[in-house]
């Protein structure tokens, strides 16, 4: 179960880790649903050694743990998932790999439509975005919200919007269809991840 907020944890340099394991704990404890791990200033044992905690800390939780660009990681760290962007591994490539689920960047419709086409039979989905413009992910162009929605009117398989969606912008990205979110600066630099993982679950359970 896919969930409807899902939180992308990139550990900032010089951040203590007991630090970030608390702000996830309280994200996870104020309704984030699915956890991943995009670590890409680590080596390989460094990503191991950190998902080792996160998958620990998911168990607790019943949330998914998904692994950013690694499906070989995520097989060790036995993960629920693996996201992979543009430039990473195909969807074929990735499944010789790992055998759990499979989520792919997206950042136009022809690219969407061909990991849609890719992701057939298997169980995965894809991200749409960068909504807005956001520091996460520099130099890439905004999407807008044309973009989701085009994903609400044309997307089968599961999508999250994701890109600068925090409260405030939250209910521009349903109302343009959207029913799942991707955060990441939003719920983990506030100064209380739980009030704001709680608040964004509210509007997201709005739509049931």
């Amino acid at each position: 179960m896919l969930g409807k907020l899902y939180l992308v944890v990139s550990p900032r340099p010089g951040q203590p880790e007991a630090e970030l394991l608390g702000r996830l704990e309280a994200a996870l404890d104020g309704g984030v649903e699915l956890l991943q791990l995009r670590a890409k200033g680590l080596e390989a044992q460094a990503i191991l050694a950190l998902g080792e905690k996160l998958r620990a800390l998911c168990e607790r939780y019943g949330a998914p743990l998904v692994i950013n660009d690694r499906p070989d990681l995520a097989t060790v760290l036995e993960a629920d998932g693996v996201h992979l962007g543009q430039g990473d591994l195909s969807v074929a490539q990735a499944r010789r790999f790992f055998a759990g689920w499979i989520g792919r960047s997206t950042h136009e419709p022809e690219q969407a439509l061909r990991e849609q086409a890719e992701l057939e039979g298997i169980e995965g989905y894809v991200s749409v975005g960068p909504v807005w413009e956001t520091p996460t992910k520099p130099g890439r162009t905004a999407t807008g919200l044309a973009y989701v929605r085009w994903a609400a009117q044309n997307l089968r398989v599961p999508w999250f919007a994701i890109g600068g969606i925090d409260e405030r912008t939250l209910p521009r990205v349903l109302e343009a269809g959207a029913q799942r979110v991707a955060v990441v600066r939003a719920i983990l630099d506030a100064p209380h991840p739980e009030q704001v993982a709680a608040g964004m679950r509210r509007w997201l359970d709005g739509l049931d």
